[in-house]
């Protein structure tokens, strides 16, 4: 799928999510009584703890998509700047902006309209002013040269059909000494292609994720040092059986070939600090 194709998939489908939310569904599994309830999707449930889903409103919980939670991980400091690149309905930058607080800020890029119109949304309920939505795209970062602290994204930039812009721009904003800090899915060893289509429907949505090796060589192309690959989550087939049975896959077969090689990960790197 070429790369205009993928991004029109992928603003049509998070469109359609941010819609469901604003009428009272839930991004994924239509409607809930509240989004504190576990959502039917395994990739995107249980990734929040009890303390965090108190912090946010209701509306930025089942708007998440992701495959993690970056803003546990990224050991954000007070006073930095963070950047979140596809940030969906703003749940990991009101995490992030109460993290850094008032005298840091925290930035969420989208390219989807309804998206930043539910986080603004969100963000008028957190009560919270340290942070800011911005329209744009990962692979043309609308912000200046060195001017974040901390780059974390949720399970998007596996959506990108053009990474290794996302990573040259990522390089680009972060100061020297800024930390890459993002959740994603990762393949670990091969998988057949007919497979790994239908498992990336599942895992991926339209873009596809990188195997562990390609994800780290990009980013030590795009300049990055210090890169480190953490599975937090390797994915069970029988968790995608329904699925994958719906999209004509014999699961008896791909499970020992799919069996433990999707993971959801998290990837730190550095920007290297000027000499």
């Amino acid at each position: 799928m070429s790369e205009p194709n993928v991004k029109e998939v992928v603003r049509e489908k998070y469109g359609q999510a941010a819609l469901r939310v604003t009428s009272g569904e839930n991004s994924c599994c239509g409607n809930r009584a509240s989004a504190k309830e576990a959502c039917c999707d395994p990739i995107t449930s249980n990734l929040y703890d009890g303390a965090q889903k108190d912090e946010i409103p209701d509306t930025a919980l089942q708007a998440s998509l992701g495959c993690g939670n970056p803003t546990a991980l990224a050991e954000l400091k007070a006073g930095e700047i963070v950047l979140d690149l596809g940030s969906g309905g703003g749940i990991d930058v009101l995490l992030s902006a109460r993290r850094v607080g008032p005298t840091g800020k925290a930035y969420g890029l989208d390219m989807t309209d309804e998206m930043l119109a539910l986080a603004d949304e969100n963000k008028r309920k957190s009560g919270l002013t340290n942070l800011e939505f911005v329209k744009g795209e990962i692979e043309n970062i609308p912000l200046p040269d060195d001017s974040v602290d901390v780059i974390i994204s949720n399970c998007v930039i596996n959506l990108s059909g053009n990474k290794d812009r996302v990573f040259a721009e990522a390089f680009r904003v972060l100061r020297p000494g800024g930390r890459f800090a993002v959740s994603d899915i990762v393949i670990k060893g091969e998988v057949p292609a007919q497979i790994r289509k239908s498992m990336e429907l599942w895992v991926g949505c339209v873009a596809g994720a990188l195997s562990e090796e390609d994800y780290s060589n990009k980013l030590s192309k795009a300049g990055f040092d210090s890169i480190d690959i953490e599975p937090t989550r390797v994915y069970d087939i029988e968790e995608a059986r329904n699925f994958l049975r719906g999209h004509e896959v014999d699961v008896d077969m791909a499970a020992p070939q799919v069996q433990g090689k999707f993971r959801g990960a998290f990837i730190r790197a550095t920007k290297p600090k000027a000499e």
